[in-house]
């Protein structure tokens, strides 16, 4: 199997034509996100403010970084489920090392994502080598990593970073660009990069399509599927210094249920739960539309308890749509 064979296991969703736009699980996801967008502006008076947008894309920044991680994993086929431990552990390592050892930032920072990367190569290797389930390599560290971290500080939130660390969660660029906003743009600058202009973008579509072709052709299938859940550990580690230097703190219990945001905004955004469909740009529209849904419903007051039920609502939604599209 030639690069031109494996191109066509490839889902080039990024190729829009008028009389199928409404087909395109993009489109249909963006103009949900008009939708929202034009209803909560109705029915809040503070949803088009100026600090409530900057409030949005800070929270969006988190979850969409994660699912560009989600988004590689699930496109070869896989699942993450340890993302918002792995997020949550990371976290509070960088903080640790510089409250209690007293470490410059940036070296904090790069341990703490050098951290997160051998988190997601151990998951990867167990699910590439040992033939583990993904769900539950990713599971079993969801619960090591959550356990480290409540170990690592005690069961207690770490306080007392440095203003240079808050400014990473809480500054902007240029005064008025948030900088989670500058730091997701290149997460999926990067992204788009490999998985649309690098030889091992293609593959990492096509081994979601067919994983025997790709193995038989004389790809290096495990090496892929271990990259895939290294990056996945990168993105959980770089999602938990946004949300730490936002909080000025490490929490060992945050990220929970953060997994499943990650994988809501992969699979709204259009890629296939199977693998091997999908756009690293769905992604980011569905993140998006998360975000402006749960910060327009807790403006307009509505329960958090319901707000868990829409979402579960919208994932099984989006997963059927998915499958539904999968047998076309």
């Amino acid at each position: 199997m030639n690069d031109v064979d494996l191109q066509k296991l490839t889902y080039q969703s990024s190729r829009f034509n008028v009389k199928e736009m409404f087909k395109n699980p993009e489109m249909l996801t963006l103009l949900g996100f008009i939708i929202l967008c034009l209803f909560f502006s109705f029915g809040s008076s503070q949803f088009l403010t100026g600090e409530n947008i900057s409030n949005i894309v800070r929270q969006v920044s988190i979850n969409g970084i994660l699912a560009v991680g989600m988004t590689f994993v699930i496109l070869t086929g896989g699942i993450d489920l340890s993302v918002g431990s792995v997020m949550a552990y990371t976290g509070t390592i960088m903080v640790g090392l510089m409250v209690n050892n007293g470490m410059p930032a940036i070296l904090a920072v790069l341990i703490g994502i050098a951290l997160g990367a051998l988190l997601g190569y151990i998951c990867g290797v167990f699910v590439a080598y040992a033939r583990i389930p993904a769900i539950i390599v990713t599971l079993a560290m969801m619960e090591v990593a959550r356990g480290a971290a409540l170990l690592y500080t005690g069961g207690y939130p770490l306080s007392g970073v440095s203003s240079g660390y808050e400014f990473i969660g809480r500054g902007y660029l240029f005064g008025f660009i948030p900088m989670p906003a500058v730091i997701m743009a290149l997460v999926f600058f990067i992204a788009y990069l490999i998985l649309n202009h690098l030889p091992i973008g293609r593959y990492i579509y096509a081994i979601g399509g067919n994983e025997e072709a790709v193995r038989l052709s004389g790809v290096k299938v495990k090496r892929i599927k271990v990259f895939v859940y290294l990056v996945s550990g990168i993105t959980a580690a770089i999602s938990g210094l946004i949300l730490t230097s936002r909080l000025s703190s490490g929490q060992p219990t945050a990220g929970e249920g953060y997994e499943l945001d990650a994988i809501a905004a992969v699979v709204l955004g259009g890629t296939s739960i199977m693998g091997g469909r999908g756009h690293i740009f769905g992604t980011i529209l569905g993140a998006l539309l998360l975000g402006v849904l749960s910060n327009g419903l807790n403006l307009m007051g509505v329960s958090p308890y319901v707000q868990k039920v829409l979402k579960g609502v919208i994932i099984v939604g989006a997963i059927y749509y998915s499958s539904f599209r999968q047998k076309e």
